[in-house]
């Protein structure tokens, strides 16, 4: 149970930090926005009676949706850290807005999945701007002794928000129905809350997000050129940072694999429609609901123990949870999930923490565009390799064990790097 006067001192906290309230509700529209339109394009594409998807077709979706970005992330990293973070989320809202209606015009009019992929694969590259600029903008915003909390709260309001996105979407897809026409209001509609984080993203005052100042001189072009070397160097001097990025990199791995499992177990068992839809969606919903539980935990978690221990612990915890997913049940699998997002979530936000007081403000937008690089990177290259070995129904035991064995190899690195002495 909360205790009420800690979480009247939080609100209290929150009420004296004007930038970090406007922060707050720009992530909350943006990442509604998200949800609703993840989970309207997996309805218009992977739950589809008018389309048919293989694994293969799911592991070829998110990599076209995911990869591209990843790659060139770290590289837009510099300009967060070069440009007026401002008028990087202004920009970013705004292109949004227009890409997605973008996409909705594409589904209506019937197009190839591949033409609807590439362009939610823009979408989502302007929705990664938004994300890792609203990450590295808190600590401008907020004191540093209250980076861990905040932190929390902002992840916290980012989970339910994108939680609930997901799940409005059953809404208008119970109303319209299932074919592409369908598909194409569900993501017409994301555009109304993209349109929102837009306008209160002008609330901002110039330069009050950030950089205070840039590490890396010379021309725009240089510093994107340089991006990978700049964020990847900052990870490898910063052990705090490149011991929980390990972490994260196995927990995004093995939810990749359960991902795989349950989409296909559900369509072999006759789920191409609005329940497979939905049964699918519960399993996100768990984890989400995990994550959303882990955002309350982490602070007292790392103030008892430690950034160190408490990731140390979800880790070795998840892999003991991983091993029941086996059964491949799906009941069994959704509580997976919910106890998986709480353990993955205490792995992130240990890892944004250290990204947010271990790095300098010049560098920290090229450290999370590597983490979101590495996040989407690690989570792609497990769902292509388990699409190589799924069993036409699903029925692969052994690819839930795997995922135990990755989380103890993330155990395994997180521990070694987590041991090492800074760099100067």
């Amino acid at each position: 149970m909360v205790d009420a006067r800690a979480f009247g001192s939080l609100l209290s906290a929150v009420r004296d930090l004007p930038d970090f309230r406007r922060l707050l509700a720009v992530r909350a529209a943006s990442q509604f926005g998200d949800g609703l339109f993840q989970a309207g394009l997996a309805g218009g594409l992977l739950f589809n009676p008018e389309r048919a998807s293989s694994p293969w077709a799911v592991a070829g979706a998110f990599a076209v949706l995911f990869l591209p970005y990843s790659l060139l992330g770290p590289f837009a990293g510099a300009l967060l850290d070069r440009w007026d973070r401002r008028a990087v989320l202004i920009g970013a809202n705004a292109a949004r807005v227009v890409l997605v209606l973008a996409v909705a015009a594409l589904l209506a009019a019937g197009a190839r999945d591949l033409f609807v992929l590439c362009g939610a694969l823009t979408v989502n590259g302007s929705s990664r701007f938004v994300t890792s600029g609203l990450s590295a903008a808190l600590p401008d915003v907020v004191p540093r002794e209250r980076v861990v909390t905040m932190n929390a709260v902002a992840t916290a309001v980012g989970a339910t928000a994108t939680f609930l996105g997901a799940n409005f979407m059953l809404l208008p897809r119970w109303i319209v129905g299932s074919g592409d026409a369908a598909a194409a209001t569900v993501i017409g509609l994301v555009a109304v809350p993209i349109g929102v984080a837009l306008l209160l993203s002008l609330r901002f005052r110039p330069r009050v997000l950030g950089p205070d100042h840039t590490a890396v001189h010379g021309s725009a072009l240089f510093a994107v050129a340089t991006g990978w070397a700049y964020g990847w160097g900052a990870v490898r001097r910063t052990p705090t940072v490149g011991a929980t990025l390990s972490g994260l990199a196995a927990h995004r791995m093995v939810f990749g694999i359960n991902t795989l499992l349950v989409l296909v177990i559900v369509r072999e068992a006759g789920g191409a429609g609005f329940a497979g839809l939905g049964t699918a969606v519960v399993f996100v919903a768990a984890t989400g609901s995990g994550s959303f539980l882990a955002n309350l935990l982490a602070p007292a978690a790392v103030r008892r123990w430690g950034r160190y221990t408490t990731a140390t612990v979800a880790l070795a915890c998840a892999a003991v949870i991983q091993v029941a997913g086996a059964s491949l049940h799906l009941t069994v699998m959704v509580a997976c999930g919910f106890f998986l997002g709480l353990a993955g979530q205490m792995v992130k936000l240990c890892a944004d923490s250290a990204m947010q007081i271990d790095v300098d403000d010049a560098l920290r937008g090229h450290v999370f565009a590597v983490q979101d690089a590495l996040f989407w990177m690690a989570f792609i290259a497990a769902i292509t390799l388990a699409a190589a070995v799924i069993a036409p129904d699903g029925d692969s035991p052994g690819l839930a064990l795997a995922g135990s064995v990755v989380y103890l190899a993330g155990l395994a690195a997180h521990a070694v790097i987590g041991r090492r002495r800074p760099a100067n």
